[in-house]
């Protein structure tokens, strides 16, 4: 092997060392936003103020994970000059980590609407109603991070087809909540809360959905967002 194949190779696995890096900081900050969500339920199901007040805090560490993740695909982008499937990657990492981001918000959005919660004496009447509803989007959250994980496109589209009943359930708990509303008048301050977690919990759902849809892009070089379910499953197996 003479020098200049020898350089090549060196700096082809300094990239991969870097994209591998890059790869394990989206599912370390992954990891922090599925925490995150987990917490901000659990504070709201059980009236843990304490708890609410980490998590309305905790999104500046998942902030700061953004900007260093971004910091390092712009330099990729500037001094690497990656190409195909390289290129995929950075860009779907960098559209990654907003939506991971935006769940950050979202349970922080949570964790401040818990507090506020916490000290009502009649919450126990209502605060669990978005609990069902609550795990269902978590457990979509850790699906999209595992088929990142493992680059696993049919894991990524099974993901996807939960989003329906997740809408499905948000829908329902509006018209419990109305129906609260209606019964008890004096507590629509809070009960307009519970419906705002609800309204976040959803949310967080659909950043699911991206995270998978970015998933089917990295490893396919199909971009999915704004197709129907159908239209992915017929692109995925063409």
């Amino acid at each position: 092997m003479d020098k200049s194949q020898h350089t090549d190779q060196h700096t082809s696995q300094r990239f991969d060392a870097e994209l591998e890096a890059l790869r394990s900081s989206v599912l370390t900050m992954g990891g922090l936003v599925e925490r995150q969500c987990r917490q901000a339920l659990e504070a709201l199901s059980k009236g843990d103020g304490e708890l609410a007040g980490i998590v309305a805090r905790s999104d500046r560490e998942v902030n700061s994970l953004e900007l260093q993740i971004s910091a390092q695909c712009t330099d990729i982008l500037a001094l690497r000059q990656p190409a195909a499937r390289d290129l995929r990657t950075v860009i779907a990492i960098i559209r990654l980590v907003a939506n991971l981001e935006r769940i950050g918000d979202e349970a922080a959005k949570i964790g401040r609407k818990a507090l506020k919660l916490a000290d009502d004496a009649g919450r126990n009447s209502y605060c669990s109603e978005p609990q069902h509803m609550g795990e269902g989007v978590c457990s979509m959250l850790r699906g999209a991070l595992d088929a990142f994980a493992r680059l696993d496109v049919d894991a990524a589209i099974e993901v996807i087809a939960r989003d329906k009943e997740i809408d499905r359930e948000f829908k329902s708990l509006n018209r419990l909540l109305m129906t609260h509303m209606m019964e008890q008048p004096q507590r629509v301050k809070n009960l307009l809360r519970i419906n705002s977690c609800a309204r976040a919990l959803e949310r967080v759902g659909d950043h699911a959905v991206n995270l998978c849809e970015e998933v089917i892009y990295l490893v396919e070089g199909n971009d999915v967002r704004h197709l129907s379910l159908d239209e992915v499953r017929r692109r995925h197996g063409s």
